[in-house]
């Protein structure tokens, strides 16, 4: 392993660009900035390089689309080129959002994605607008079903895979400390089912961290009760798994990999491992994710500067 970087020093000025969810894409923090004035030109260079690596396709369409004035530009787009599924995908996942911040109806959403997902049957994407969907508005059936279209035709698909994890993991909460919830089940059989240097491997730290924001919310939770969660002996396991597995492969290239990180850094600190949860900080760079520093109902700006200045010594 490479040793990690310097001391994050000045960079701690740009704190203000936590919670980006571009995260390390520079490419797509560019063109967004030109997608936002009505310039979508380049939104639709950005998507033909992009071609089919499918989780970068995914991660660049929900940015955009999350955007304001998504619906509009996109439309637009979908006028000057009517086959367009860049454009149509597109608009789709704007829906999706207009939907999700209740000044859309779910059935406009769904019929925008089944539209995208004709022009482009290999696409997961629109298939994930309908996973996103159905997480706020579907049934459980409908949410299985979704999430299938999307593996089969992307197997490790990553934002899928968190999307399908944070819902099992809201099963049965009354069940307590299982270590054989079915949340961690689902989550260690997608790692094994998956290449050794798919950013899969660290699932199973992402099913423990959902199974904690849930339990944490249950009536009567105490302080004890989230140490021992942190501290079991499958947790141990997990974690150490998952970290060996970064310092082997650190996968720099996938696009939402700093959502990994977030959450592994988060878990070695609740393990009580600050020195571990430092190179894990210095990787994330300002690159924070609102998940999991909210959990359990905290300010995430507030926990992750407060949790990283614990691993980096400067409390």
């Amino acid at each position: 392993m490479s040793p990690p970087p310097p001391p994050l020093g000045r960079a701690r000025k740009r704190d203000a660009q936590l919670f980006d969810p571009a995260l390390c894409d520079t490419e797509l923090v560019d063109v967004r900035s030109q997608f936002t004035q009505g310039r979508w030109a380049k939104a639709r260079s950005l998507l033909v390089t992009t071609g089919d690596d499918w989780d970068r396709r995914g991660h660049r369409l929900v940015v955009l689309a999350e955007t304001p004035a998504a619906t509009a530009w996109a439309r637009e787009w979908l006028l000057a080129e009517p086959e367009s599924p860049d454009a149509a995908t597109l608009l789709a996942c704007a829906a999706v959002f207009t939907a999700l911040r209740r000044k859309g109806t779910p059935e406009a959403a769904e019929e925008a994605c089944r539209r995208a997902a004709a022009l482009l049957p290999a696409d997961p994407t629109p298939w994930l607008g309908l996973l996103m969907l159905t997480r706020a508005f579907g049934t459980e059936e409908e949410f299985s079903r979704h999430f299938d279209q999307v593996r089969a035709r992307h197997r490790e698909h990553h934002h899928a895979h968190h999307l399908m994890v944070a819902k099992l993991a809201e099963h049965t909460p009354a069940a307590g400390q299982d270590p054989l919830h079915e949340v961690y089940d689902f989550a260690a059989w997608a790692a094994e089912e998956s290449p050794a240097d798919s950013p899969l491997a660290v699932l199973p730290v992402i099913a423990h961290a959902e199974r904690y924001r849930v339990l944490a919310a249950t009536p009567g939770r105490t302080p004890d009760g989230a140490a021992a969660h942190w501290s079991s002996r499958r947790a141990r396991q997990v974690l150490r798994s998952a970290f060996d597995w970064w310092l082997e492969w650190e996968r720099e290239d996938h696009p939402r990999n700093r959502v990994d990180l977030n959450f592994l850094a988060h878990a070695k600190l609740c393990e009580g491992r600050p020195a571990e949860a430092a190179a894990l900080f210095h990787r994330i760079g300002s690159h924070a994710t609102p998940a999991p520093w909210s959990y359990p109902d905290l300010d995430p700006h507030k926990a992750f500067l407060a949790a990283r200045s614990v691993a980096l010594g400067t409390a």
